[in-house]
């Protein structure tokens, strides 16, 4: 499974929505309403545990979470291992 695959898996599960579809060019925070606070922290919980990673806190601004792109960009920047 690649990690786009994973973080869809990832998205499907917390916002409860099909995301077989989403790209890298999807739009999440703004675009999608169930992408909300709640969303946001459960998406930092599941990446760290999925990915290996530890998500700085330095790092949380609302550019991370605009696409799924930028999510799966700062993953593999945190170092992933998955």
């Amino acid at each position: 499974m690649t990690r786009l695959e994973q973080l869809n898996a990832i998205l499907a599960d917390l916002l409860k929505l099909d995301t077989s579809e989403f790209t890298e060019s999807t739009q999440l925070l703004g675009a999608l309403p169930e992408f909300d606070s709640m969303a946001v922290v459960g998406l930092i919980t599941a990446m760290e545990t999925t990915f290996a990673i530890a998500v700085n806190d330095d790092d949380m601004e609302a550019e991370l979470f605009e696409t799924v792109g930028s999510v799966l960009a700062y993953v593999e920047s945190a170092g992933a291992i998955a």
